[in-house]
């Protein structure tokens, strides 16, 4: 088996295989999740357990990947951390993947990736978001919180194949002290992973993440939400422009058969809802919705 960089606590910790379900062996019962779990974040790995252990150093919502089928046993569940990016306004970073990698392509996800042997997590995530955006965060200036976990598997659905990839996604809410504007200005993205950014509020990021898969997108949404965003696509020549982006683009859903759609990807509508949960401003907006949908 692959090293094992995902581990349940049962009496010892024992590696978790890719063809198992994380949220399965941890009891969690019927129903879309999140299940609440206890984990140690050690350097390269993680500890999940039901319960509470020494060492737990976080109790975190962990939603689950679909269910599975045959897979292969003599692999590991890998362990990946993704950067939700804060600025001083309360805007969010959200890269846009290139239609050229194996995963995940032509997807709005936070700057993230695979956690590198006895790597801290939060060492993890800052090196992804330097490698991806070019971003260095000045010492001092920023803090880091774990907001939750996401089961993942790729491909997302099992009418587009059967899973060749298996993560539990960390994803660390930093907030730096800096505005939008001042992290902007040194953003260098890789273009070999990254063809867009932007950054996103509070209010569309809640009509973000209020779509779910296998539902229509709301038929009534806040009436004060803007037709577009603004964002910054990267061109051939290495240069940038601004890209002006359709925000009916970021409501898709995940279809039923393959295609590279750009979209927000399931996992990253998770941890919006637990960013603006963190804000205190989720609850609210599901109060207006529901509000207007009584009037309309």
């Amino acid at each position: 088996m692959a090293a094992a960089r995902v581990l349940l606590l049962s009496g010892r910790p024992e590696s978790v295989s890719f063809a198992q379900s994380v949220c399965g062996l941890l009891g969690a019962g019927p129903g879309l999740g999140p299940w609440p779990t206890y984990c140690g974040l050690k350097r390269g790995e993680l500890v999940l357990s039901d319960r509470p252990f020494p060492g737990a150093s976080a109790r975190l919502p962990l939603q689950p990947r679909a269910p599975g089928a045959e897979l292969p046993t003599n692999r590991g569940v890998d362990l990946a951390v993704a950067v939700v990016l804060q600025s001083s306004d309360q805007t969010v970073l959200l890269t846009r993947r290139t239609q050229t990698l194996n995963v995940s392509p032509n997807l709005w996800v936070p700057p993230g990736g695979h956690v590198e042997p006895d790597e801290e997590l939060l060492d993890g995530g800052l090196r992804e978001l330097w490698e991806e955006s070019g971003l260095q965060l000045p010492q001092g200036q920023f803090s880091g919180v774990p907001l939750g976990l996401w089961e993942s598997a790729y491909p997302p659905r099992l009418s587009w194949g059967l899973p060749k990839y298996h993560h539990i996604i960390l994803y660390l809410l930093v907030i730096s002290q800096e505005s939008q504007q001042q992290l902007q200005a040194r953003i260098q993205p890789n273009p070999r992973e990254v063809s867009a950014l932007m950054w996103l509020g509070p209010d569309v990021a809640a009509a973000v993440a209020a779509t779910e898969d296998g539902t229509e997108t709301p038929r009534h949404l806040p009436q004060d939400l803007p037709p577009s965003v603004l964002a910054v696509e990267l061109e051939e020549n290495g240069g940038a422009r601004p890209l002006v982006l359709p925000t009916s683009t970021l409501l898709r859903t995940t279809p039923a058969t393959a295609d590279s759609k750009e979209r927000v990807s399931t996992g990253t509508k998770f941890a919006l809802r637990l960013w603006l949960q963190h804000l205190g401003r989720f609850s609210l907006f599901l109060h207006t919705l529901c509000f207007q949908v009584e009037l309309g």
